[in-house]
């Protein structure tokens, strides 16, 4: 496989942007009392306060949040995306915002004590946070396309 290291960039820029986008959507959510126990920002300082053994530090949540959204996902998306199936790039941003979702799942909210599915929160937490996933990769997507100058496809 021939990895462009520039599309790897612009895979991670447009994650980066992709992830402004979900935390807007999140902060809004929070801030119109939707779920407010639905805080992904503070599981993650938690995790990692505890995991380190030191008191927890939100920045560490913001952080890792942007990681995962900007480095490992939108990385994950310009090293995928010749495997992705279609042309279209932004249904190929959602299925990798499916697939980033399911990972979050059964992995860091099970490890939160959420339990499978985050249903520990209400069986709206899932219901939530694939939207949120979906947005974000309709917008990797597209930003992702916009960077490389790839024609849209159906």
């Amino acid at each position: 496989m021939n990895f462009n290291i520039s599309n790897i960039t612009k895979g991670v820029i447009a994650g980066f942007i992709a992830t402004l986008v979900l935390t807007a959507l999140m902060m809004m959510k929070k801030m119109m009392g939707v779920m407010p126990e639905l805080d992904p920002i503070h599981m993650m300082s938690v995790m990692a306060a505890q995991k380190m053994g030191m008191e927890t530090n939100m920045m560490v949540g913001w952080v890792m949040h942007f990681m995962i959204g900007a480095v490992a996902w939108g990385g994950a998306f310009a090293v995928l995306n010749n495997i992705l199936p279609t042309q279209n790039q932004m249904i190929k941003g959602i299925i990798l915002g499916i697939g980033a979702w399911l990972i979050m799942m059964v992995g860091p909210m099970v490890m939160a004590g959420n339990g499978l599915f985050g249903l520990a929160l209400g069986p709206m937490a899932p219901v939530m946070t694939f939207m949120l996933h979906i947005v974000f990769g309709v917008v990797l997507g597209l930003v992702y396309q916009k960077l490389t100058h790839s024609t849209p496809s159906v």
